[in-house]
């Protein structure tokens, strides 16, 4: 029983090792590079101290941070520390170059160098909540040309610093930020043009969630096929696009209580709906059903459609054309977006118009955290019970 709890101990102490010494090499990468800005502002003539540029560097690092739970404060002191090591790196170059073999060239800062801190910072912010350091192991692999061993050593007692939020509603709180995700592709629930900011029902109530938690409202753009792997990488706090509750997604994530309630029907050119009424005229050799990959909509068609040719199209935005341009037939989705297209497309109708083939809820998913789950909850009940939420839905199916 001892050997194995020796045995069990050595392995955690070893991962851990290994988890601090990639991150420790990482910090060195991040610092090494530092000559290679030098010699680039150097040949330019730009100034090694830009505190505007500084200041983004800090809030982009900070949000990053926030995919990991590392609470703000302490990436605040950790980024601040790393630049302040940065540029004393530089003076130091500059001060060498003053006197004897300054470059005459170097790799583009935008182009090459930046991109390469810019990886390097998402690998320092993925293993920034490391709980066990090794100050020797860390000087051993951060130690660079021209880093004092006091800026070091600032950075390395900034790294002991560094927490993680508790759970989910705390990190919004302490920051100041709810991040929602959204697809942007699911109208009347999230849409938006490329190059546009999304609108719709969810992201009308996005913003009046944000106001509730007295939290900025970020918004971050995720895809039916990366939804869940986006939420347990901590991309976004809640998820609000008209995400449907399903048993699969509710064994990883929390969902709020269903805010709308409808299912799957299908939508086709009117010219042909006389012979689509029901799931087996259409499932029928020849006969085309297009789909948005990796949503409910193709889980629906993969558990139904079994003759009919499955077409794949990646643009929700787009799909509905496809049938009206004859490229495909019929297209199986929810209810409310059955009802908006064909009121909106003319030479689309519903196939079904007074069924549907399944229950379906839609409701905001979020992590496992039962403080958050309870807030919006809260907030949800509110904003139905006063009417605002019925005003929202009728504002954009109107």
């Amino acid at each position: 029983m001892i050997i194995r709890y020796l045995v069990g101990t050595l392995l955690v102490l070893t991962v851990t090792t290994l988890q601090a010494a990639e991150l420790y090499d990482a910090i060195g990468a991040r610092l090494a590079l530092m000559q290679e800005v030098a010699a680039y502002k150097w040949i330019h003539g730009q100034p090694i101290e830009v505190p505007e540029r500084e200041a983004i560097v800090i809030e982009n690092a900070i949000r990053s941070g926030l995919d990991h739970g590392i609470t703000v404060n302490s990436s605040r002191l950790f980024f601040t520390a790393q630049i302040e090591a940065a540029k004393d790196i530089q003076e130091c170059w500059f001060r060498r170059w003053e006197q004897e073999h300054a470059p005459t060239e170097a790799a583009d800062l935008d182009r090459v160098v930046r991109p390469r801190l810019l990886a390097l910072g998402a690998d320092i912010n993925r293993l920034l909540a490391t709980e066990t350091h090794d100050e020797f192991l860390f000087m051993a692999r951060t130690k660079t040309d021209c880093l004092s061993g006091e800026r070091q050593q600032n950075v390395f007692n900034a790294l002991k610093q560094i927490q993680v939020y508790p759970d989910r509603l705390s990190q919004i709180r302490d920051s100041g930020m709810v991040r929602i995700g959204t697809t942007g592709d699911y109208a009347p629930f999230s849409f938006a043009e490329d190059g546009d900011e999304p609108e719709g029902i969810d992201i009308d109530m996005a913003n009046a969630l944000a106001a509730y938690l007295k939290a900025d409202l970020v918004l971050v753009k995720t895809s039916w096929p990366t939804l869940m792997q986006d939420l347990a990488q901590g991309r976004y706090d809640i998820a609000m696009s008209g995400v449907s509750r399903i048993p699969a997604r509710e064994e990883l994530a929390y969902f709020s209580q269903a805010y709308h309630i409808g299912g799957k029907t299908p939508v086709a050119r009117c010219s042909d709906v006389s012979d689509l009424g029901s799931l087996e005229a259409i499932d029928q050799p020849g006969r085309r059903v297009i789909v948005n990959p990796g949503g409910t909509n193709e889980r629906f068609l993969d558990a139904h459609i079994r003759q009919a040719t499955k077409v794949l199209h990646n643009d929700n935005r787009t799909i509905f054309g496809e049938i009206l341009q004859e490229r495909a037939d019929v297209m199986f989705t929810d209810l409310i977006e059955a009802q908006l297209q064909s009121a909106k497309l003319p030479g689309l109708c519903m196939a079904m118009p007074t069924q549907t083939l399944t229950y379906q809820e839609k409701a905001y998913m979020m992590p496992k955290d039962p403080g958050l789950l309870a807030e919006v909850n809260r907030w949800l009940k509110e904003t139905q019970a006063s009417g605002k939420l019925a005003e929202t839905f009728a504002s954009h199916l109107n």
